[in-house]
């Protein structure tokens, strides 16, 4: 064996080496890539939660107007109509702590800066509001139907639908809550399941959640008293084949 020989055939040997260890690298590192590809495979789906609740407070605020030349009569005419109001309230079944009264708001119509010559025939107009907040919503609807007999007595009780509307609210979302969130979990599962079977997978894991904001909203305009409540999760499993 010549010197030239020599140095030849460990360089062959170590090349070879180098071009099936590159080899073997390559395929394990493709393998890998293949199973961390599969391994990430997922579906994203929602699930809905909905309940109709009944609400459980209700705020109804009563606007009385007045007016009069004197400012005086105006005054005790106030103070007379919401003396007769909270009477009937409390009458009717309400507690006095569910009542509040609001101090009156004037106007001077000759005072106005667009109206100090005009010849008003009452020059001094007035409003006040009492607001019942209780937790007897039936109750209250009821003595709401029954209100309007005051007028009779010479109250005249503002129809002002922005100042005067009536709220409903529900304040029992942290009791229902957990039922609903595990609702809407189940129905995303279900519609996840539902897709891997059509796609010839399995279902896995969670891969990552996310529960959105609960909506507590009027069924619709002619019951504001019931409330739809509403939640929907957004989920991601993993599948496999």
């Amino acid at each position: 064996m010549n010197m030239k020989t020599a140095y030849i055939r460990p360089a062959l040997i170590l090349a070879l080496g180098l071009v099936v260890g590159l080899g073997l690298l390559g395929y394990q590192l493709g393998s890998s890539a293949l199973s961390i590809k599969a391994y990430e495979r997922s579906v994203t789906v929602k699930g809905l939660s909905e309940r109709e609740m009944p609400a459980d407070v209700v705020i109804w605020p009563i606007r009385i107007v007045a007016a009069d030349n004197d400012l005086t009569a105006l005054y005790n005419k106030l103070e007379a109509d919401i003396q007769t109001i909270q009477t009937f309230l409390t009458r009717q079944g309400l507690a006095p702590g569910t009542i509040t009264v609001s101090p009156p708001t004037v106007v001077d119509k000759l005072a106005q800066q667009y109206g100090g010559a005009a010849d008003v025939p009452l020059r001094y107009s007035a409003t006040q509001s009492l607001t019942v907040y209780s937790y007897d919503v039936d109750e209250t609807r009821r003595i709401m139907g029954e209100i309007a007999t005051l007028g009779k007595q010479g109250i005249v009780i503002s129809q002002d639908d922005y100042r005067g509307a009536v709220q409903y609210l529900f304040l029992g979302l942290n009791d229902i809550k957990p039922a609903m969130v595990e609702e809407a979990t189940t129905n995303a599962r279900s519609v996840a399941q539902k897709f891997a079977e059509d796609s010839q997978s399995r279902l896995g894991k969670i891969k990552r959640a996310s529960q959105g904001q609960f909506s507590i909203n009027d069924r619709d305009a002619n019951t504001p008293y019931i409330k739809k409540i509403r939640v929907v999760s957004t989920v991601e499993y993993y599948l496999s084949d």
